[in-house]
């Protein structure tokens, strides 16, 4: 493994490790390497190596997540080969917290939202996820994928503010759920008809057996995004264009999906723009011919977020700083705050066309 300063192009330290490194995550304060049966700690600020996980349960994926907010940096890893466990680690106290029995399969995928307060997990079937707080390790939402096909979940991530979870898969479909309430939570007294009938409804689970009282009781997805394609891996991401949500999706083949999403009323995600990430970088018009929002005024109120303009230079931040090989790093050398994806300069390389 080697870590670059990616400023001054130099090498910081390189490191060798026993096995193949299956895969590396890294927030402010930590920077973990995960190898099929051992993880390893570093501190992120002098790259010492704080603390060895040895002899954990086969991950021939590497399958791992680290949660990036500043003041935890909680280790979540699978805690069986056979079933749906997650082992949560403590990375700042180098302590386990607790085991969570997540699912009844292996598990496929893992996420932490932006503040690490919450975990997202599916399992290799891909039909179910679930949300658990973080560090009690309680459950709180569980969301339905599908029914008809089991499915690789290629990638799970919260959006920035946590109100939405998304899920892609080597199908056409990207799920996106909105986590607005917990799952148990039901309102006392109906007050229409069609809310009567959903409790009467909901009471009838009790004498169900427990596969379809679950099945029933979880929700089903809040918008999609349609994919051109099927059986390529694929990433996803929510993110603010604009003052506006987004949802973007890069496929293995080298193109990047953007989709309006409602983050009223969900449903079908529109695409607005396909991008070439390979060769000339050209891009391919689709449905609109910029990023500007087709939608009401009103709908972009409801949505939009401060201005970050001014935050495209963080302070605090060294431009010169760094360190060469074998010196420690320096404290200024991090960065106060997350990357502002209000910001059109901070954002990836896409070509947006001023009004």
């Amino acid at each position: 493994m080697n870590v670059y300063h990616f400023k001054k192009g130099t090498e910081i330290c390189n490191y060798s490790y026993p096995s193949n490194i299956l895969s590396i995550r890294l927030n402010r304060q930590r920077l973990l390497v995960c190898l099929e049966e051992s993880i390893y700690i570093h501190n992120i600020k002098d790259m010492k190596l704080l603390k060895t996980l040895l002899d954990i349960p086969p991950n021939p994926t590497g399958l791992c997540a680290l949660s990036i907010n500043h003041s935890n940096s909680y280790l979540a890893y699978p805690g069986s080969q056979t079933t749906g466990e997650i082992v949560l680690y403590d990375g700042n106290s180098l302590k386990t917290v607790c085991t969570i029995a997540a699912h009844e399969g292996s598990l496929a995928a893992l996420a932490f939202n932006s503040s690490g307060s919450r975990l997202a997990s599916a399992s290799e079937k891909g039909t179910v996820i679930r949300v658990f707080s973080v560090p009690d390790g309680q459950k709180l939402y569980e969301f339905r994928r599908g029914m008809k096909r089991y499915v690789t979940i290629s990638s799970l991530v919260f959006s920035m503010d946590s109100q939405f979870l998304c899920a892609s898969s080597n199908t056409e479909t990207v799920h996106i759920f909105k986590l607005e309430h917990l799952a148990n939570s039901r309102p006392e007294e109906p007050s229409t008809w069609s809310g009567y009938m959903g409790k009467v409804f909901m009471a009838a689970t009790n004498y169900l057996p427990a596969q379809v009282s679950d099945m029933m009781n979880q929700d089903r997805a809040f918008a999609t995004g349609r994919l051109n394609f099927s059986g390529q891996k694929n990433i996803c991401t929510l993110s603010t264009i604009q003052k506006l949500p987004r949802l973007l999706v890069a496929s293995s083949d080298g193109h990047l999906y953007i989709y309006n999403l409602d983050p009223q009323d969900g449903g079908d995600c529109v695409l607005i723009k396909t991008h070439s990430l390979l060769g000339s970088g050209t891009t391919e018009e689709s449905q609109e011919n910029d990023l500007r929002p087709s939608l009401p005024q009103s709908y972009a109120a409801t949505v939009a977020r401060p201005s970050a303009s001014s935050a495209s230079t963080v302070p605090g931040y060294s431009e010169d700083g760094g360190a060469l090989r074998g010196e420690v790093i320096p404290e200024h050398e991090f960065a106060t705050g997350p990357v502002c994806l209000d910001d059109e300069n901070e954002f990836p390389p896409v070509s947006i066309r001023n009004p």
